[in-house]
């Protein structure tokens, strides 16, 4: 078995895979202050509630935005799962052609999806995933990852509206029946959830324009499903694409 982490700013996402077969997926809070120890009994109780025996994970790939984990993470797979991770970062072969300015500043995540979404989808690609940040990726039908734009995540958004906004509460992000409010909820959730649609309708509709192609726009992430409800723009939502990607950069370091 194959051990993946995608470590967020705000959610770690691991999956588990046999072969191609992803087995299962667990998420939990990216906590900066939890250690290695406390990582690696949380996983053990999640292996054995899906009847998964932890000596059977012979390889640990991990994708991180947040480099003061990366300690803990490190020092766990070496613990619990007798295993020096695979990182993805410098020096690690990806099989994407990176054409940004300064190729080091893509982050990990980015170049999973792009390697995944090129591998799974033919043609030009828009990749939108919906984290902590919103970003929009461009990846050509040759594996180019050209560049992209970021935005400021649902959550973060919604967390920094609340806050700074004595009167307004938290909402479940979840579509109200009108765009037009009776409520302060449901206002609130009409500007959250419309809105971010309008801005993906609004920005994928300008990298179209910019770039003059046919591209089929896959969204991923935790609040993919949701926006990909108020749009026609997205073609594809592909949840775990991200974990797809891990176990890829995995079979290329280990087998060509």
């Amino acid at each position: 078995m194959i051990l993946v982490f995608d470590i967020g700013n705000t959610n770690i996402v691991v999956g588990i895979y046999r072969g191609e077969q992803l087995l299962t997926n667990w998420r939990m809070r990216t906590d900066n202050m939890r250690t290695a120890d406390e990582y690696g009994v949380l996983l053990q109780g999640w292996f054995m509630r899906e009847g998964l025996d932890i000596r059977e994970v012979k390889a640990v790939v991990i994708s991180s935005v947040v480099p003061s984990l990366m300690n803990e993470l490190e020092w766990m797979s070496q613990r619990y799962f007798k295993c020096k991770p695979l990182v993805v970062g410098p020096g690690i072969r990806t099989g994407v052609d990176i054409k940004y300015e300064n190729p080091r500043e893509v982050g990990a995540d980015r170049v999973v999806n792009a390697l995944a979404a090129h591998a799974k989808y033919p043609g030009n690609l828009i990749i939108i995933d919906f984290g902590t940040a919103t970003t929009f990726c461009v990846v050509t039908a040759a594996g180019e990852y050209m560049g992209g734009a970021i935005a400021p995540g649902i959550r973060v958004s919604t967390e920094a509206l609340v806050s700074r906004a004595a009167k307004l509460p938290r909402v479940e992000l979840s579509r109200p029946r009108t765009v037009v409010g009776r409520n302060t909820v449901n206002s609130m959730q009409a500007g959250i959830i419309f809105g971010f649609a309008g801005q993906v309708e609004g920005i994928v509709g300008r990298i179209k324009a910019e770039l003059e192609q046919q591209m089929t726009v896959i969204a991923t992430g935790g609040l993919a499903a949701v926006i990909a409800e108020e749009t026609e723009c997205i073609d594809i939502v592909d949840e775990n694409l991200t974990l797809e990607g891990l176990r890829m950069i995995y079979e290329i370091n280990n087998h060509g």
